[in-house]
């Protein structure tokens, strides 16, 4: 698959998910404070979408500077973001960050990748996400649904998301860094799905090349 195919695939699908909801960072006053950003990246990891609307927002309430979450101990963070995958282990991530985040930048959220990935839990999804979202820079961030389809597409061949990555940004054009995931991720829920995709309701299916595909609706 060239550019000139990927254009077309990304347009329409764009105009597709027009009508699926954002996800809860794409869709919130949260990703204009980087912090908050951040926050709610590392709170979805692993999670739904509906459970981090819902949990985000009750840590926020207590918590929305690096300050605040500083002061709270990890058993108050715990019980607030319960019941988020890994509950326990991100109350000690988001605790150590924010304290971080106020020793070594000033209590301010780092805006490129190569700072936040040195924060420790913060891998490199959350590190575009986050630069992408709250800082408006061209970044890709690759979940399971941007390395899935794109390979699915037949536009990358790479094993790994860090790989997908590395891929998209040699080959992709900017203009779609920003926006990609976000595209992909409603796509992903609704059509491609991990396990039999609806193909029959693609309105990319004339451009995909089905990669890995064994069963299909």
């Amino acid at each position: 698959m060239d550019n000139k195919e990927i254009a077309i695939v990304i347009g329409r699908i764009r105009e597709y998910v027009k009508s699926v909801e954002n996800p809860f960072i794409d869709r919130t006053i949260h990703k204009v404070d980087p912090f908050k950003v951040l926050v709610a990246c590392i709170l979805s990891l692993r999670t739904k979408d509906e459970l981090t609307a819902r949990k985000a927002p009750e840590l926020f309430h207590i918590a929305d500077t690096p300050e605040k979450m500083a002061a709270l101990d990890e058993e108050r963070i715990a019980r607030t973001i319960y019941p988020v995958g890994f509950y326990r282990n991100k109350a000690a991530t988001l605790r150590n960050i924010a304290r971080t985040l106020l020793s070594d930048y000033g209590g301010r959220v780092p805006g490129s990748i190569e700072e936040l990935v040195k924060l420790k839990g913060v891998g490199r999804k959350t590190a575009n996400l986050v630069v992408s979202v709250a800082f408006k820079k061209p970044a890709i961030c690759v979940d399971t649904h941007v390395h899935r389809i794109m390979n699915r597409l037949g536009y990358v061949h790479t094993k790994t998301p860090d790989k997908t990555e590395l891929e998209l940004r040699k080959k992709l054009p900017v203009r779609y860094w920003i926006s990609i995931n976000n595209l992909l991720v409603r796509f992903g829920k609704k059509v491609c799905t991990p396990v039999s995709p609806r193909c029959s309701e693609c309105v990319v299916h004339k451009y995909c090349r089905r990669v890995g595909v064994s069963r299909m609706r």
